[in-house]
């Protein structure tokens, strides 16, 4: 018994040792590591990476429209039986081996391919993500104008029919003209189009009619043509802001997970910060409390509807982000020793409060632009880019001193997608270091240089007047229906093949603690079986990318 004792210690040590020598010399080939400087900035920048836009635009439209209060339920109940196994895991496995993504899966050669997914997935997200930051700041410099131009209908690219605010009876409100059950409008910005939209389902009461707000984002900011085969050429604007964008997020990785820790204090903390800010203003607007009362308040009759408990499933992976490899390549930096267990709660958590207060934020605002256009909440309420890009502009502009609050929000806006954009980018950076040590390794900011000028040249399409489309397409079938099946095979891989008695004798040996039974049951059997059915519900539920909301009002 001593004896096989010793062996246990001896092979610990040896284990250990290994790890210690990946993060110290990459792949033992005279290339050096990246570990992070602080405990502080690790957790700072899983916050920063997990908490995105996402949790901005989708959450609080969700939580409205899939029963208030309510939608918390499955939220939670998904957040706890799939989002914290998979996030422990994933810190556990990238922590355990200091390796990232496209390596690690080498742990069961027949399943290597999830490696090239993850980052595969990552690359995608950073090709459009950069968009929308683009678009951001497009918006972050018109805040500074002395007129806010989304508050205003005397500009070049208004139609002569623009509204400047939203209401139930606007006194210039869009004048239609019928043929054969179609509505087309003609949009004085550039070049004149016809757009065509089937009206023939439309209540009387039902009338499309252009804001200031929403005329500025589509034709001026998009400056958006009749549909996806009208591509055009890219737009000096969107180039402009699309190559700033990039530029930032590639100069704040630069020097790898050291320089992103310390990008991390301000990406990830000011958001908080400046909702706060925020929400604290919009409260004491009239009509905030009618907003929040409507966000929360719960419908649990809509729980008995499948929709429900998948749009909850999604919205725990688009916010947490486990599945993509950010979570895999950020732990990989980590010290073999530290305690993944507590980041991983921490994080959920974190996770959990941001996306139910940025609701609180969101719906005061909401609530207080209803009662100004004698509109309901729901009517109001968008989900997606329209959110933050049309209706969140129009109630800022209705507010006392509304270039502040602009600049504030878009500000806010930027740091938040800065974060997210930096744990994809570092998860395609480090596949290329630790797949080809030799080639990629020494020479760091050559490859950064190149992926620079990758990522931006095929960016440029978006750029272009049918580039929202192309947007709206990737964005809709990149990741939505492969992140359940990939994370389905994480939980097949680690708690059947690799083994999850096995696999907790490695954690036991980074923390010193063996990983609770619950866990091991959630990575065997009920995350995968959660997972294959959320996947199966994507499948049978599959729409087609809805552009309308580019196009109408």
């Amino acid at each position: 018994m001593d004896g096989e004792m010793e062996d246990i210690a001896i092979e610990k040590q040896s284990l250990t040792t290994q790890h210690e020598d990946n993060v110290s010399h990459g792949s033992g080939e005279g290339v050096s590591r990246d570990v992070w400087a602080r405990k502080t900035e690790y957790i700072l920048s899983l916050i920063g990476f997990s908490v995105g836009l996402g949790v901005v635009w989708r959450f609080p439209y969700l939580c409205m429209r899939n029963g208030g209060g309510a939608f918390l339920v499955p939220f939670f109940i998904f957040m706890l039986i799939c989002g914290f196994p998979l996030y422990f895991m994933e810190l556990s496995l990238g922590q355990f081996s200091g390796k990232s993504p496209l390596v690690l899966w080498c742990i069961c050669p027949l399943f290597q391919g999830l490696g090239f997914c993850m980052v595969t997935i990552s690359f995608i997200i950073t090709w459009y993500y950069g968009l929308v930051v683009a678009w951001v700041l497009c918006y972050l410099f018109y805040s500074f104008f002395p007129t806010l131009p989304w508050a205003s209908c005397d500009n070049s690219w208004n139609s002569e029919n623009c509204v400047v605010l939203r209401s139930a009876n606007p006194s210039n409100a869009l004048n239609f003209t019928l043929l054969n059950g179609s509505t087309f409008l003609n949009a004085s910005y550039e070049i004149n189009r016809n757009i065509s939209v089937n009206t023939s389902s439309l209540e009387p009461s039902q009338k499309f009619y252009p804001t200031a707000a929403t005329e500025f984002w589509r034709y001026n900011i998009l400056g958006i043509s009749s549909g996806i085969d009208v591509i055009g050429t890219p737009q000096w604007h969107l180039v402009l802001t699309l190559f700033i964008s990039m530029f930032v997020t590639f100069l704040c990785v630069v020097k790898g997970v050291r320089s992103v820790g310390k990008v991390a204090y301000v990406t990830a903390l000011l958001p908080y910060l400046l909702l706060t800010v925020i929400l604290i203003r919009s409260l004491t607007l009239e009509g905030a409390m009618t907003g929040i009362i409507y966000y929360i308040k719960p419908d649990f009759s809509r729980l008995l509807t499948v929709k429900v408990w998948f749009e909850a499933a999604l919205q725990v992976f688009y916010s947490l982000g486990p599945a993509y490899g950010g979570v895999i390549t950020m732990a990989s930096y980590n010290k073999f020793h530290n305690r993944c267990l507590g980041d991983a709660a921490l994080c959920t958590t974190v996770d959990c409060f941001s996306n139910f207060y940025c609701g609180f934020v969101v719906f005061s605002i909401l609530g207080f632009l209803a009662h100004e256009s004698g509109l309901s909440v729901e009517e109001v309420a968008e989900g997606g880019p329209g959110l933050v890009f049309q209706v969140y502009p129009e109630a800022l502009s209705r507010m006392p001193l509304p270039n502040l609050w602009s600049v504030l929000f878009f500000i806010m806006l930027f740091a938040v997608g800065l974060d997210s954009q930096f744990g994809q980018l570092e998860t395609i950076m480090g596949g290329l270091r630790d797949m080809y040590p030799t080639t990629f390794g020494k020479r760091k900011n050559v490859t950064l240089l190149a992926v620079f000028c990758v990522f931006f040249l095929i960016s440029l399409i978006f750029a272009t007047p049918g580039g929202v489309f192309v947007f709206t397409l990737v964005d809709w079938y990149s990741t939505a229906y492969c992140i359940f099946l990939t994370a389905c095979f994480e939980c097949i891989v680690v708690g059947w093949i690799y083994g999850a008695e096995r696999f907790s004798r490695d954690v036991e040996m980074m923390i010193g603690r063996q990983v609770p039974a619950a866990i091991r049951i959630s990575w065997c059997i009920i995350t995968p079986i959660a997972t294959f059915a959320a996947f199966l519900a994507s499948v049978l539920s599959l729409e087609s990318p809805r552009y309308s909301e580019y196009l109408f009002p």
